[in-house]
Formats: structure tokens, C-alpha cells, sequence
């Protein structure tokens, strides 16, 4: 697994719109493995780097949050589950994760800020261990035990109530006076000398093994058969609740012992503190006694203490404003560097990665550890030999933090100026410092991403061309580049021999590839994945070059240092050094220039013309954001083109007018601040029909 380091700032839209992509594809496979099989493939730490990663990106370009975005998903679905589904009353959210005291306190800074409290008002907070387990709600009426679920997707978990029956920390019947209703909420976990046993007999029996408690304790929690889980020994404490007919304490730590007190255990280190002070001291007094606790624990859980200010508080997309967990940091070790392998990304970014004696850190064996690019190598000054000191920290995959023999006699390393995969020239663009195959399409690192990307709602849009299919015909030998899309038809009985084809379905495959056959010339240059040239770029270079070989002409002339080309170029709105380079770069490319031919002998775009007519908005820049609920946001940008404006994908002081659709965030907020017009869908409607 390997996680773009590019700034949010310094990536394009179109690499942003790809990593989202990929990385909401990669969170729900490993959020399925974890949650859904009990067989994780990367580390709770990995899995975090993914997730803050995927926020960065949606903070940067919030116009391109998915619909599938993992910012909006609790848990994982259970559609596959053998175990019958529950509808939770109230949604089961997870928590947003803070790395430092600093973000602790910016946390705290945060609820003051939201709540408008006095500087002088003092905000209590409950801290307690975060346990390594699985998310369970016990719903009781009349004080008695009616279901147990798992959190699921936060909506929608599965029925266990026979199997929490075995579990002696679960009391059938609450003692005291208990609410009619109440759905107390907690984790079910195995303790390190059980899950250890557990193994030891696995092992013995010819079993599977678990990776970790919290694995085995879902394993032995989600069995169809109750007596599994029978014979293993799970725990549960509680940590709030959902549904409720009453809640009888005005506080989150009263709430706690309340429940205690009906016999169902919590944490033994749940504490409550006043200040950000208090909040850190405990989280040091957790952390200095977790080697000796006996279940494991991966941080601190923070929450407002006074539940009318939770209300208050409420929620974000899949996480309470009022509660945060700080997890905590890295472990560190020794090992050797036994060598330097160059991986080559979707984006063609060079990545050198560290292979390692293998090492434990944190009770996970580490052997590879990313070194992110050629300035980080020669910071640390490693070559192959070195001993090396690793760790893990919560926000980043495994890291090389110090290199110990560094004095000691040996090659430097030599970072390749050529692709390892194509053999294409690999070049680091002036400022920055990635190293990236200039080979784009006929990389094959690259290449199935980047037909993904030509065929992509953005680009050419091809009804029939999905990712998987993509991967199929590659694999098959298809489709080696863009222009083997237009050749598909010539396979058609190929297509139709293949399992899961129908007529119909080959037909409408075939149709929608043909009915691009003139496409529209910047979604055409879009397709082509150039570095750079996302969708707005590729219309301004269309605007002004009307035809793609005009582009290619003024790219290869200011590539060879013709000075009145490039400034032709550069003089275009929205068009800086950092595209004219990349244009360069592609063209310079023998590959490239197969491939573009390639292509332009298959498909005829039309001189790209923008009809435009004087309007309101003409001569102005146009922002839209939010959801546009009855057009495309392509649809709404081609509309701003044709009066006369410019369609820009950010606002800033040149912005003149913000179309805001529901659903509107930072770009609203600001407009506001800088005191742009705003408007809504409707509006926008009037001013393209009164321009008729």
C-alpha cells in the first residue's frame, strides 16, 4: 500500500479527482476486511493514513467529495452476512482521530468556539482508554436484554443477541431502576492472555490463526452458530448508549456509573478532567500504563461531559462534534536496509521504498517502509547496508526516522533518471521534488489508471467501460492504449464469448463507443491524463489553440525554446509555467506522440468553438458549488462559457459571482468573507434563459 505524499495544494484536479477515487475504493475493501471477514491486510495505523489522506484531499477540492466518499460511511455494509440485519434506532457514528496535544487542543479550542462560551467557562471532559474491539449495542426494555447488534455501517448492524448470551460480562436482566427503554453502547474485546491461548489451541487443532484480539473477538462475536462463541472467552465494557425512552443523568461521567451500577462493566480508567491540562495528563498516565494493561488499547477516548452540550454539539458527517479520540504514537526499532526498490505510481510519481530485515514495531512485523522521494533519501543519506531506526506513528505508514551508520563508508545512492517500468525519461518539474515517468500512457504502472481516466464521466464518457472491464480487456491483451477503445469492434464475437456479455449488452458497448467517435476536443485532451491539464485547463487551451495538432504545434516549439510560443502559451488566463512544462514534457515523448497519433487517426474532433452571446455575466467569473440539482456541474460550466464568462473551479478575489447549490460549504463561506454575489440554482436558470 503507498499513499501520494503530493501536498493537497500542489495537486491538480484531475490527479485529485483519481486519488479520491482510488482511495474510496481502498477504504471499503480494507473497512470489508476488517469489520466484515476479520481478516485485515494493513495496520489500524496504515488504515488511518489512508483516511486522513482522503480528508486532505476533500478539504482541497470539496467540489469532488464522492458519493461514496468515506468521509460519509460508518463501519462497513453487511449485505454478504450470514447474520440477520438490525436497523440501530439511533446511528452508531465512529470518531474522528487527533494525533498530537496540539490537535487535542485545537479540538477543545473548537467546542468552546461552537458552544460561544466564556473564556472564563470551564469545559469538563471524560477520558477514557480506547479498547482494540468490536462495536456492540445492547437494547433492553423493561431492564431486561431484548438485542444485541454490531455497529455495521452505523445504520443497519447484525443481530448477535444468542450469541452475547455467553459473554458473562452482559447481563441478561440490569439491576436498579432502569428506563423503560436504553440501548447501552460498548465494545466487545478478548484480553492478550485469551487471544494468546485462543491462538496456541488454533494452532494445535489445525486452525486459523487471528492477527490480533480484536480480530479474534469479532470472529467469535459474528458466528452463525452460537456455540462458537460460546467457547471463547469475550469481555465487554460500556461506553455510552443510543436509544433511550430517558436519559436520568444530566452528564456523560453520571451516565457512566449509572450504568455501572446496573452491573455492566466500563473502563477502570474512565476519569473526568476539567482542561486541556487534565485531558493530556491522563492520556500520559493511560499510555504509561498500556504495556501492562492485560487487553489492548490504541488511545484515549475525549467527550463533553455535560450532555446538553453534546446536544448541542451534535454530529458532522459520521462522527459527534463532542467527542475525539487521541491515539497514540509511533513505536520505534532497529533494523538493517537491506535494499531501495523504485515503485512507479498511477500519476507516474518515481517512489523509492526500503526493504527491511524484518523488525517488530508496535506488534506488527514491518519489512517495507516508504522513503518518498529523492530529497528524503539524500536528507537521511541511506544506501542499502545502513541500519536504520523505523516506526510506526498513528497518521503515517510505517516510516524511516534515523539512519545510524550513516558515517560509515559506502555508495551513495543513485536515484534512476529513467522510469524502471517504460524506460521514459524521469524528470522532476522546477520546485518540486517528486521524480515522475514523463512515459503517461504507455507506462504500464500507469496505463490501466489512466484508460480508466480517458473513458471517466470528465473525459470521454463511455457508457459500458467500466473498471473492470478495463482490467479484463488489458489483461486480455485489448487495450494497450486509448485508440484500441475505437478498435473494439472488431472483437465484438471476442466480447460476446466471454462470460457475463449478452448481444444487448456487446451492442450498447459497441454504440457508445462509436457515438464518440467526434469528440469534443478538450475532454479528449482532459482523457489524455497530461499532467496539469485538468477539465478547466484542457477548455482554456481548447478556447484558444480551436484544434489539438494547433496545441501540439505551439507545446513542441515552446519545448524547443521557441520564446514566442511559450508565451502564447503562458499569456492564456489560468495557464502558467507548470502546464506549458507538462505539455512539453508529454510531446517530447516518443510514446507520447505514437499514442497521441494513435488516437487522431481513430477519432475526428471537431475545431473546439465556444459560442458565446452577451449576457449579465459575460466577461465575469463564474464559481458554482454544491449539488446542482438539475444540471451537471459540466453542464452548468459549459452554460457560463457560452454567455460569455469564465468557469473557475475556486474563488478568490477575482471571483465575480458563486452559484450555491444545497450542501454548499467552505466556497460559500468564502464568497461571504470576501463579499462576492451569491446565488442560487434558480437564479442561475434566470440569467441563462434571459440571455436566451
Amino acid at each position: 500500500m503507498g499513499i501520494d505524499q503530493t501536498a493537497p495544494g500542489e495537486t491538480t484536479e484531475a490527479d485529485a479527482a483519481n486519488e479520491l477515487m482510488r482511495l474510496a475504493r481502498e477504504i471499503a475493501k480494507h473497512n470489508r476486511l476488517y469489520h466484515a471477514k476479520d481478516a485485515p491486510e494493513i495496520t489500524d495505523p496504515e488504515f488511518d493514513a489512508l483516511v486522513r489522506r482522503n480528508a486532505e484531499l476533500e478539504a482541497a477540492f470539496p467540489h469532488l467529495v464522492r458519493a461514496d466518499s468515506p468521509s460519509k460511511m460508518v463501519g462497513h455494509e453487511i449485505a454478504a452476512s450470514p447474520l440477520s440485519k438490525v436497523r440501530h434506532e439511533v446511528r452508531m457514528m465512529s470518531l474522528d482521530n487527533a494525533f498530537s496535544a496540539e490537535e487535542v487542543e485545537e479540538w477543545v479550542a473548537r467546542v468552546r468556539r461552537f458552544l460561544a462560551l466564556d473564556e472564563n467557562e470551564r469545559v469538563a471532559i471524560t477520558a477514557e482508554d480506547k479498547i482494540d474491539g468490536l462495536s456492540c449495542s445492547l437494547r433492553y426494555e423493561g431492564g431486561k436484554l431484548v438485542r444485541a447488534a454490531t455497529r455495521g455501517d452505523g445504520q443497519v448492524g447484525e443481530d448477535v443477541t444468542p450469541n452475547v448470551a455467553h459473554i458473562a460480562d452482559i447481563p441478561q436482566q440490569l439491576d436498579g431502576d432502569v428506563p423503560d427503554v436504553f440501548e447501552i453502547r460498548g465494545e466487545v474485546y478478548m484480553s492478550k492472555a485469551d487471544f494468546l491461548a485462543l491462538n496456541a489451541a488454533q494452532e494445535e487443532a489445525g486452525g486459523k490463526l487471528f492477527a490480533n484480539p480484536r480480530n479474534a473477538a469479532a470472529g467469535s462475536l459474528r458466528q452463525k452458530d452460537a456455540s462458537v462463541t460460546a467457547k471463547r472467552p469475550l469481555k465487554f465494557w460500556a461506553h455510552g448508549w443510543g436509544a433511550a425512552s430517558e436519559v436520568p443523568e444530566p452528564t456523560q461521567e453520571e451516565m457512566v456509573r449509572r450504568i455501572e451500577s446496573w452491573g455492566v462493566p466500563v473502563s477502570p480508567l474512565f476519569a473526568r478532567v476539567h482542561d486541556v491540562e487534565g485531558m493530556l495528563a491522563h492520556y500520559e498516565k493511560i499510555a504509561a500504563e498500556r504495556p501492562d494493561l492485560p487487553y489492548e488499547i490504541d488511545g484515549v477516548v475525549y467527550k463533553v461531559d455535560r450532555l446538553d452540550w453534546q446536544q448541542r454539539l451534535g454530529f458532522v458527517a459520521k462522527a459527534p462534534r463532542w467527542a475525539q479520540a487521541h491515539k497514540f504514537p509511533a513505536e520505534q526499532a532497529e533494523t538493517t536496509l537491506e535494499a531501495i526498490d523504485i515503485q512507479v505510481g498511477r500519476t507516474g510519481k518515481l517512489t523509492p521504498v526500503g526493504r527491511l530485515a524484518p523488525v517488530l514495531v508496535g506488534g506488527v512485523t514491518v519489512t517495507n517502509v516508504t522513503l518518498h522521494n529523492r530529497d528524503e533519501i539524500a536528507r537521511l543519506g541511506v544506501r542499502p547496508g545502513d541500519r536504520v531506526v523505523v516506526q510506526r506513528a498513528g497518521d503515517v505508514i510505517p516510516q524511516l526516522v534515523d539512519n545510524l551508520t550513516r558515517e560509515a563508508e559506502r555508495k551513495p545512492f543513485r536515484f534512476p533518471d529513467h522510469c524502471p517500468e517504460c524506460g521514459s525519461e524521469a524528470v522532476a518539474e522546477e520546485g518540486e521534488v517528486d521524480v515522475r515517468c514523463t512515459g503517461g500512457l504507455i507506462c504500464p504502472a500507469q496505463r490501466t489508471e489512466r484508460l480508466k481516466h480517458f473513458v471517466s464521466r470528465g473525459a470521454l464518457d463511455i457508457d459500458g467501460l467500466g473498471e473492470k472491464t478495463i482490467d479484463q480487456f488489458f489483461a486480455l491483451g485489448w487495450l494497450e492504449s486509448p485508440a484500441d477503445i475505437f478498435r473494439l469492434h472488431q472483437r465484438r464475437d471476442a466480447i460476446l464469448a466471454l462470460g457475463g456479455w449478452k448481444e444487448r449488452s456487446v451492442d450498447n458497448l459497441v454504440d457508445s463507443i462509436e457515438a464518440r467517435r467526434e469528440p469534443d476536443a478538450a475532454r479528449l485532451l482532459f482523457g489524455l491524463g497530461i499532467r496539469h491539464v485538468g477539465t478547466v485547463t484542457a477548455r482554456d487551451l481548447m478556447k484558444n489553440f480551436h484544434t489539438l495538432p494547433a496545441l501540439r504545434e505551439a507545446a513542441e516549439a515552446a519545448r524547443a525554446g521557441d520564446e514566442e510560443a511559450a508565451a502564447a502559451l503562458i499569456s492564456i488566463d489560468g495557464i502558467g509555467g507548470a502546464v506549458v512544462e507538462a505539455l512539453g514534457d508529454f510531446f517530447h515523448e516518443d510514446h507520447n506522440k505514437q499514442v497521441w497519433d494513435d488516437i487522431l487517426s481513430e477519432v475526428s474532433p471537431p475545431p473546439y468553438v465556444v459560442e458565446t452571446r452577451e449576457s449579465p455575466v459575460s466577461g465575469k467569473t463564474v464559481v458554482f458549488t454544491g449539488k446542482l440539482e438539475t444540471m451537471s456541474r459540466d453542464e452548468a460550466k459549459a452554460q457560463a462559457e457560452r454567455l460569455g464568462a469564465k468557469a473557475s473551479g475556486s474563488v478568490s478575489a477575482k471571483t465575480d459571482l458563486l452559484v450555491a447549490g444545497p450542501g454548499a460549504g467552505s466556497k460559500l463561506k468564502k464568497a461571504a468573507e470576501l463579499g462576492i454575489e451569491v446565488i442560487d440554482e434558480a437564479g442561475w436558470a434566470e440569467i441563462v434563459a434571459a440571455a436566451g
